[in-house]
C-alpha cells in the first residue's frame, strides 16, 4: 500500500491563527461572527482563511463556544411529498445559516421509535430541534422529552396559519368563478396539515355565507383520490357539486384520472383545485390549479426560532404569503 498517495491535511484553525498572527480563540470568534472584533483583525483572519483555502467546519465553529451549531430534525411520514419537501427546505435553511443538521426518522405510530429518534438527535449536542412531524401526538411527545432545547415545528404556529390562508385562497378562487356547490377531498383526519386546511376552508366558506356541500376523505395518495372518484362523479351528475378542493395534489391527480374514467370532464363538469403545487402539477391532464405555500420560508422561520437569531436575511420577515397558481383544471362555471 506504499504507493497510495494521501492528500495533504487541510488547513485548520491553528494554521489560520499562525498566518494571521492571532490566537485560535480570535479565529473562532471571527468564524462565529462575534461583534466585538476590530475590523483590521477580522480582515486579517479572513485573508488568512482565503490564502489557506480554509473551510469552516462544525468543530471549528464550536471552538470556544457553548454551541455545536447543529440543529436536530425529527421527521415522520418522510416518504410522503409534504414531509420530504419540508426536510429538504430545512436542510437548505440550515445551510444558509451556516448550521449543520442531525436528522432522525421515526414511525409516527411507534412511540418507542419516536423516543429513539429524540435520544439520537439529543446525543449530538444540538442547539435546537425542528419537527417535520405532521401529527399533534408526535409534537407533544417530542416537546415533553426534549424540554431542555428550543423546539419548533413546520406544522404549527405560523406554518399552520399559512395552511389556513392557502385553503381560504382556494375557496375564494372557486367562488370568484361562480361556484357555490363546493366540496372537499380531505386528507387523513389526524394530520395537522389537514386540520389547518379544513379550518381555513370552513372559515372562508362561512364568511361567504356558504358551507361544504360534501366531504370525502383520502390518505394523501393518488390511489385514494381515484377510489373516491366514483362517488364524486355520482354527486356531480346529481347536481350536488360543481367544484372540489383536494387537500393535496396527489389526491387531485388520482381524482382526475378516476373522473376521466367515469366520463366526468374537468373543468367542464367539475372544477378541481389541489394543494402544495408540486413540481408535476403543471403536467397533469388537465394542468392542475393548486395552492403554493412557502415551505422554505417556514423552514427559515423554524431555524431562526430554535437558534435564537435570524437564520438569513429573509427569516426576520418569515415566510411569504401563500399563492394560488391557476391552471386549466379551474375555469368559470358553465353558463
Amino acid at each position: 500500500m506504499s504507493d497510495v498517495t494521501r492528500p495533504a491535511r487541510p488547513a485548520g484553525v491553528r494554521e489560520v491563527a499562525r498566518l494571521a498572527g492571532v490566537s485560535t480563540q480570535t479565529v473562532s470568534r471571527v468564524i462565529n461572527n462575534y461583534p466585538n472584533i476590530r475590523p483590521e483583525t477580522r480582515m486579517r483572519v479572513l485573508e488568512a482563511m482565503r490564502a489557506l483555502d480554509y473551510r469552516v467546519n462544525n468543530a471549528a465553529r464550536a471552538l470556544g463556544t457553548a454551541s455545536t451549531r447543529t440543529i436536530g430534525v425529527i421527521a415522520t411520514d418522510a416518504t410522503l411529498y409534504g414531509p420530504t419537501v419540508g426536510i429538504a427546505a430545512l436542510a437548505e435553511a440550515a445551510r444558509e445559516a451556516g448550521l449543520w443538521i442531525a436528522t432522525a426518522y421515526a414511525d409516527a405510530g411507534d412511540p418507542a421509535a419516536i423516543d429513539g429518534s429524540i435520544a439520537h438527535v439529543l446525543a449530538q449536542g444540538i442547539d435546537g430541534l425542528v419537527l417535520v412531524a405532521p401529527h399533534a401526538r408526535t409534537i407533544e411527545r417530542v416537546r415533553q422529552s426534549a424540554a431542555d432545547v428550543p423546539v419548533a415545528s413546520l406544522h404549527a404556529d405560523e406554518g399552520a396559519e399559512a395552511q389556513r390562508a392557502g385553503a381560504a385562497l382556494a375557496v375564494a378562487h372557486v367562488i370568484e368563478r361562480g361556484h357555490t356547490r363546493i366540496a372537499r377531498l380531505a386528507g387523513p383526519e389526524d394530520w395537522l396539515e389537514e386540520a389547518a386546511r379544513a379550518e381555513g376552508t370552513t372559515r372562508a366558506l362561512t364568511a361567504a355565507g356558504l358551507q361544504e356541500t360534501r366531504r370525502w376523505r383520502g390518505d394523501w395518495s393518488a390511489r385514494s383520490g381515484y377510489a373516491a372518484a366514483a362517488e364524486i362523479a355520482a354527486a356531480v351528475r346529481a347536481g350536488e357539486v360543481t367544484a372540489i378542493l383536494a387537500a393535496n395534489d396527489q389526491m387531485a391527480l388520482g381524482l382526475m384520472a378516476g373522473l376521466d374514467a367515469a366520463a366526468i370532464r374537468v373543468p367542464d363538469d367539475l372544477v378541481v383545485v389541489g394543494f402544495d403545487d408540486n413540481p408535476d402539477a403543471a403536467f397533469y391532464a388537465p394542468a392542475l390549479t393548486s395552492v403554493r405555500v412557502d415551505v422554505l420560508g417556514d423552514a427559515r422561520r423554524c431555524v431562526a426560532a430554535v437558534v435564537g437569531a435570524p437564520s438569513s436575511a429573509d427569516a426576520a420577515v418569515g415566510a411569504s404569503a401563500p399563492q394560488i397558481i391557476v391552471r386549466a383544471s379551474s375555469q368559470p362555471a358553465s353558463a
